[in-house]
């Protein structure tokens, strides 16, 4: 039989202290956040219904978008793409303090420093799972039409959990080196935001047009595409689609390659 004692030691495996300390870091930013505030959970909706709030107004309201009653509400596909967007731009957002934020910690503890970029990823990947349910709400209300593409949700969570992995590996140690770098990564996050088929479907930028080569090799775009498929299904393409994952493995590639050749460095710099 075996015992507690027996099956301690196979549980102490690096893989499982890594997973352990992971949790538990992840825990205490999730804990900071919410009881520190008075409107805690609130606080991780208010910013993507703000923004909907806005475009709604801006694009069905004044210009009377999104109006076809074959098609699910326009503002399911805003909430569709703006939940994921916001998981992304804050995740990206928070790479570039990851190491800057606790340095003494940082360099006062023995586990990996990857801790401290995955951590910001899976925090503000589960701020994006309590925020679903906003958007089922809205689909409800709103009498949106489900499509069973929606079981391709996962997929969507997968690429986009891969992405942030490879951009924080990447990001994180750089920001050390080049100060510059936070301030430029917010006003590309704010470029990026128009030109990765948020507001808009990617099959209304006109083909062979600059800005849809761009829109082509964009790993964000079939990403989104795989998030509204369950209510826009002729916004599923797999080709970009493919480009997203082969686009994700190879930031995490990179990531990974500039994270492991300067992590000494960057605790030395901090």
């Amino acid at each position: 039989m075996t015992t507690y004692a027996d099956a301690r030691p196979a549980e102490r495996t690096p893989f499982a202290r890594y997973r352990h300390s992971l949790w538990l870091l992840t825990k205490r930013d999730l804990h900071v956040r919410y009881t520190t505030n008075a409107l805690g959970y609130v606080w991780s909706i208010l910013d993507p219904l703000l923004m909907a709030g806005i475009y709604y107004l801006v694009f069905v309201v004044v210009f009377h978008r999104g109006n076809n009653p074959s098609e699910s509400p326009y503002i399911v596909f805003l909430l569709s793409g703006l939940l994921p967007w916001t998981w992304f731009n804050g995740a990206v957002s928070d790479f570039t303090k990851a190491f800057s934020r606790e340095a003494k910690l940082i360099r006062s503890t023995a586990i990996p420093r990857s801790i401290w970029i995955n951590r910001i990823v899976l925090s503000k990947g589960i701020e994006f799972g309590l925020s679903l349910p906003v958007l089922a709400l809205f689909v409800i209300f709103s009498g949106a039409h489900v499509h069973w593409q929606l079981v391709y949700y996962p997929v969507g969570v997968a690429i986009e959990a891969v992405l942030l992995v490879g951009l924080g590996l990447l990001v994180s140690p750089l920001v050390v080196f080049f100060k510059d770098l936070e301030r430029a990564i917010k006003l590309l996050l704010r470029l990026l935001f128009y030109a990765s088929a948020v507001l808009y479907p990617a099959s209304e930028v006109p083909k062979g047009s600059l800005f849809r080569y761009f829109i082509d090799i964009n790993p964000l775009v079939g990403m989104f595409g795989v998030f509204r498929a369950g209510f826009f299904p002729h916004d599923l393409h797999w080709d970009l689609v493919l480009i997203s994952a082969i686009g994700s493995l190879i930031f995490l590639l990179i990531g990974w390659l500039v994270y492991s050749r300067t992590i000494r460095s960057v605790l030395k710099e901090m």
